[in-house]
């Protein structure tokens, strides 16, 4: 099945994942002009009416690109807009993102056939994120145009499942959009996943150490010094299992090897916990990660990677 349009004539075939606090207009902004698809949680625009401001300031600019540069258009950009119950602004979000048409949404912990058909009302398609084959059943069941496999090494949320697994099991049923998550930084990664069967790569922890992200100096640079063994997966802070930087977890005063057996954390959206501000997430990919740079000069580096990669391939024979 060919991809939507909207995913059609990206520079790569990557797709910058949402990160909690992390994500701002700057850095979606740099990341669609760079010709990646930008994207940021609906719940980074805080209170509830910022969020307007942003997609005002990200239509507008990637509006004046294209106008000025037509030969070189921005990428789209994506909302990831989370569908769990804690969420009291799903609606108040939803409403705002119709309004401006957002391109692409990025629905979480969660499927929902009346999100969908609200973001189907204007024409915008529907990624949905999951951490195996059944949730992704009910995903497109329920509406979803496509898939983000988030699979082990993934920042955040991630699931277990081996990207290998993962991909070849939901391939066996469906053969729409998706998109693969899980300790991508490096072109040849982005490449590695197009060959399991994925169509685009889902990159997050890389654009945490990036010039326009979000994030606390220090925080980019304990990606930038960081390594695969310096991420712990647990459930315990936000009670939802997710992928957190050791060094964070032992500033905030927690073993990252004997956490307690009281205390732990529930998901709750509606703030911003303790959680995500001073517990960073990262994936296992932060090896790759190797300097802060601009948001531009990242996508720069990839796609030199990502051509160095099929070069290598197509000469290389069978």
């Amino acid at each position: 099945m060919p991809l939507p349009h909207v995913l059609q004539h990206l520079r790569l075939p990557v797709i910058a994942s949402p990160l909690f606090i992390v994500s701002n207009p700057d850095l979606v902004i740099a990341q669609c002009k760079a010709g990646i698809v930008g994207s940021f949680p609906a719940l980074n625009a805080r209170p509830q009416a910022v969020l307007e401001e942003w997609l005002k300031r990200i239509t507008g600019e990637l509006g004046e690109h294209d106008a000025r540069y037509p030969e070189r258009k921005a990428a789209p950009f994506a909302v990831n807009q989370i569908v769990h119950r804690s969420n009291p602004r799903l609606m108040d979000d939803l409403e705002t993102c119709v309004k401006y048409r957002v391109p692409i949404t990025i629905s979480s912990l969660g499927a929902r056939e009346d999100v969908n058909a609200a973001v189907h009302s204007y024409g915008g398609i529907v990624l949905h994120d999951v951490i195996n084959a059944a949730f992704g059943r009910k995903a497109i069941e329920k509406g979803a145009d496509g898939l983000i496999a988030v699979a082990a090494g993934a920042g955040g949320h991630a699931g277990t499942l081996s990207p290998f697994a993962l991909i070849a099991e939901i391939r066996a049923w469906f053969d729409g959009p998706l998109v693969l998550s899980g300790a991508i930084a490096t072109g040849g990664a982005i490449l590695a996943a197009q060959a399991m069967g994925a169509d685009l790569a889902y990159i997050g922890s890389a654009f945490i150490a990036t010039e326009e992200a979000r994030a606390s100096a220090e925080y980019k640079q304990m990606v930038v010094s960081g390594s695969a063994s310096d991420i712990m997966y647990t459930d315990f802070f936000s009670g939802v299992y997710g992928s957190y930087l050791k060094p964070s977890v032992q500033q905030a005063g927690f073993n990252p090897d004997a956490l307690p057996a009281e205390g732990r954390g529930s998901l709750d959206l509606s703030r911003e916990t303790k959680v995500w501000k001073d517990i960073w997430s990262a994936g296992q990919g932060i090896g790759a990660v190797r300097e802060v740079l601009p948001a531009a000069a990242l996508v720069d580096r990839l796609d030199t990677e990502y051509r160095a990669a099929r070069a290598r391939l197509l000469g290389g024979g069978v």
